[in-house]
């Protein structure tokens, strides 16, 4: 799911699924390494937590609220607080660790 600056609040913020964030850019090759891993997690994760993406250079007003120093950063949000964050490329494993490691109740 792709996220924006209008749309951000109520997907996330307000989500009653955990949500994995993936911030990344499109100048960024570590985060076009990444880009199939994330979907794949999207269609496993599917109805479990949420997983989006959010362009840091079309909105820069999300990125700089969550502090976003380098990409890819993903974070996991839970009940509308951010609960964990990972930055730099990593794994299919890895992700999936920082996932199951964090939305559960």
């Amino acid at each position: 799911m792709e996220l924006t600056d209008k749309n951000f609040e109520e997907e996330v913020l307000k989500s009653e699924l955990p949500v994995f964030v993936d911030f990344w850019g499109s100048w960024c090759p570590p985060c076009k390494m990444t880009e199939p891993i994330v979907s794949e997690l999207e269609g496993e994760y599917n109805g479990k937590v949420k997983i989006g993406k959010l362009n840091i250079d079309k909105y820069p007003s999300v990125a700089s609220r969550y502090a976003i120093s380098g990409v890819p950063t993903f974070i996991i949000v839970k009940n509308g607080k951010e609960v964990a964050r990972e930055i730099g490329a990593k794994s299919k494993k890895q992700l999936r660790k920082l996932i199951e490691s964090n939305v559960k109740d």
